[in-house]
């Protein structure tokens, strides 16, 4: 009921000035506020810094930089397996198994469709069907930095423009669409086993998402999708390298096309991932 309730009142939330709002607060660099933002947040969702660069609010000039906080170097190793497939962010499993034609999965009763997730490009949406999918969520406390799968290049970046409805268990699991509705940033990539695609979406109070090749992206309820200038040229991207970051926690899903591998047995709603853990393969059989 609690649940239900929740995601009645996102309808009646002014979503994006809280979202507007959790932006600016996470840019304050008055020593005080953001010193008392920082441990209030740390204490409200247990948040466990032995792993961080830094382990003290006044290790970071903002609140935001301690949402986008680095880790010690080797603290998330990543599977050197040529055919290893990796996650690509600390998290948990909201949801992994087949694209069925066009539909994915994305709660009991609920699915949307690969063609309304990507927006554009509709031979791109065509190479993933049939395919596999794996929708990673963030939680507040989870690192939030997004790391590359496997080894590829960067071909093509969409920002699609949407709304801001929270992605946590209870909305997942009562919102139709709610993946597709929401704003997102797609990544397509070429490997040597075929594209890959990893998809930033957007969700309350995420005051933006960013990566080298963009920047700050900030939400954006209505508008044409922006095809991002890669300057023509693909761009290089080892597995385990850095794609970019959110702000508070959010959701990112990867695609994979059909007969190229497979995804882990062990990669079940619930599962606990990190960064550069093996979640399936790419190119060489299956788990």
């Amino acid at each position: 009921m609690l649940a239900r309730a929740f995601v009645i009142l996102q309808y009646l939330m002014p979503r994006y000035a809280l979202t507007a709002l959790v932006h600016r607060l996470a840019r304050v660099r008055n020593v005080r506020v953001k010193n008392a933002l920082i441990g209030a947040f740390t204490r409200l969702f247990d948040v466990n810094l032995d792993e961080a660069a830094g382990r003290t609010p006044v290790d970071f000039p903002t609140l935001n930089a301690f949402f986008t906080r680095k880790l010690v170097d080797g603290m998330r190793p990543i599977d050197p397996a040529p055919e290893a497939l990796v996650s690509p962010v600390d998290g948990r499993v909201s949801a992994a198994g087949t694209i069925d034609r066009d539909a994915i999965f994305q709660a009991k009763g609920l699915s949307y469709t690969l063609r309304d997730l990507l927006a554009v490009d509709l031979d791109a949406a065509d190479a993933f069907n049939g395919g596999r999918f794996a929708t990673l969520y963030l939680a507040p406390h989870d690192y939030h930095r997004v790391h590359m799968p496997v080894d590829g290049e960067l071909v093509a970046a969409h920002y699609v423009p949407g709304d801001l409805f929270s992605v946590n268990e209870a909305t997942v699991g009562r919102l139709r669409g709610l993946f597709r509705r929401n704003e997102r940033l797609v990544l397509h990539f070429t490997t040597g086993h075929g594209p890959i695609a990893v998809i930033f979406v957007g969700a309350l109070n995420v005051g933006s998402i960013s990566t080298p090749w963009t920047g700050e992206i900030r939400p954006r309820r209505r508008g044409v999708v922006d095809d991002i200038d890669l300057d023509a040229a693909p761009t290089p991207v080892a597995k385990g390298a850095l794609l970019g970051w959110f702000n508070m926690g959010s959701t990112v899903i990867v695609l994979a096309p059909a007969g190229t591998g497979a995804w882990s047995s062990e990669l079940v709603p619930g599962a606990p991932v990190r960064v550069g853990q093996r979640i399936g393969t790419h190119g060489a059989g299956g788990d």
